[in-house]
Parts: C-alpha cells; sequence; structure tokens
C-alpha cells in the first residue's frame, strides 16, 4: 500500500503549498463530496442556489495562505474526510447566518438553523456517502494504474471488473463476447475483485497514516455498507 499511502497526503500538502497540478486534482477528487453535503442541506430552501458559490468558498478556505489546509493533521480522528466535512459545514454555516442577518426578503424559504442542528446526522451520512463514493473512483484508478504496470492479463481484470459492474454484464455473456470459456472468465473475476479489494484498501490507507490493517479492513467495510 505504499505508493497510495504517500499519494493523498502528498496531494494535500502540494495544494496546501500552492501546486497549481495538485489544487486542480484536490478540486477535482472533493468537488462531488463536498456538492454532495450542500445539496442535501439545502435542499427545498433558497440556499440551494448558492451552492457553487459555497463549493468555490470551500476550496477558497483550503488553499488561501493560513488556510484550512494548513492546519489539516494526517494523525487527527477522522482522518481527512472528518476535516473537510467540517470544513464544508463550517462554510455552509457561514453562508446561512450571513442571509439570516441580512433578512432576506422571503423569509419562509430560509434556513430554519435550529432544524438544520437536528438534521446534522443525515446530512452527515449524505457527506459520508460521497465519499465513498468518492473513495470507490480513486480505488478504480489505482487498480488501472496497477493493472497496467502488470500488464495484458492484468489489464484485462481491470476490463472484466468494469464491464460487470459499470455495465452489468453477466460473466457468461462477457465470455461469449470474447470468445472465452465462462469457467476461465470466473476465475479472473475472483481476481479481480481481490486486486480491487487491494486498490480499495491503498486507498483507504492513504487517508489514515499509521492506521493498522485491521482498521483499514473496517474502514473499507464501513464505506462498503454506505453504499449499499
Amino acid at each position: 500500500m505504499t505508493h497510495s499511502v504517500s499519494t493523498c497526503w502528498t496531494l494535500i500538502r502540494g495544494a496546501a503549498g500552492g501546486n497549481a497540478e495538485d489544487r486542480d486534482e484536490f478540486a477535482r477528487r472533493y468537488a462531488s463530496v463536498v456538492t454532495a453535503y450542500l445539496q442535501a442541506r439545502w435542499r427545498g430552501s433558497a440556499h440551494l442556489q448558492d451552492v457553487e458559490d459555497a463549493l468555490q468558498e470551500v476550496f477558497l478556505d483550503c488553499f488561501k495562505q493560513n488556510g484550512a489546509l494548513d492546519r489539516v493533521d494526517s494523525g487527527r480522528g477522522g482522518g481527512f474526510r472528518g476535516f473537510l466535512y467540517g470544513v464544508t459545514r463550517n462554510v455552509a454555516l457561514r453562508i446561512e447566518t450571513a442571509k439570516a442577518r441580512r433578512r432576506e426578503r422571503q423569509p419562509s424559504t430560509s434556513v430554519d438553523l435550529d432544524g438544520m442542528e437536528r438534521q446534522e446526522r443525515s446530512l452527515s451520512r449524505a457527506f459520508d456517502r460521497a465519499w465513498a463514493q468518492s473513495v470507490m473512483r480513486e480505488a478504480l484508478v489505482e487498480l488501472r494504474r496497477t493493472a497496467d504496470a502488470l500488464g495484458e492479463r492484468a489489464a484485462k481484470r481491470y476490463e472484466l471488473l468494469r464491464l460487470r459492474f459499470q455495465n452489468g454484464l453477466p460473466i457468461r455473456e462477457i465470455a461469449g463476447r470474447w470468445e472465452t470459456q465462462p469457467e476461465h472468465l470466473y476465475r479472473e473475476f475472483a481476481k479481480a475483485k481481490a486486486e480491487f479489494r487491494d486498490a480499495l484498501l491503498s486507498v483507504a490507507a492513504s487517508q489514515h497514516p499509521g492506521a493498522s490493517r485491521a482498521e483499514v479492513e473496517y474502514e473499507c467495510a464501513q464505506l462498503l455498507d454506505l453504499l449499499e
């Protein structure tokens, strides 16, 4: 898991230090997570129109000098997921409070701040689910990188996994397309799932430096539960 262990926090440190490529990758990786939380928080309210501005504000808070990324600690409880959740929640509260102070012309559409606090558990789950989806995407990227390095058979297993899960094709149908025996593909599919699990463990470990393998495996199980 050494490659990805360095990747997540190297990206975060690079983004904090002003590296343009790292900041672009950071925004690509986490935009969907932040957006999912904001949309869930503001669904049915006038604030829904503020999602894009709030997303940009989250990234500004992260990237500015002495900003959020300069304060993140790789050893903190909850890992980077908990940290980003806190930053996103604080930005949302700031926007809501600023609008409340300006006394919007249509108070009936404004957000009930007290009620919002009571909903925080469901909002946290929306954030965590989007995070889990993001981790799965990164695991697929890691798997593809590994498959390309290992050669043609590994690349074929990656494609088999993609066709089975992303396209929903049965193994026997894929075997027909590839003109091979289904039994052979079932064996290769088992290997592909094991390789994906290793990639998922690698990505999860990158977000929890110093965690034991058992702790990382538990985190992966939690992520998979969120997607069910």
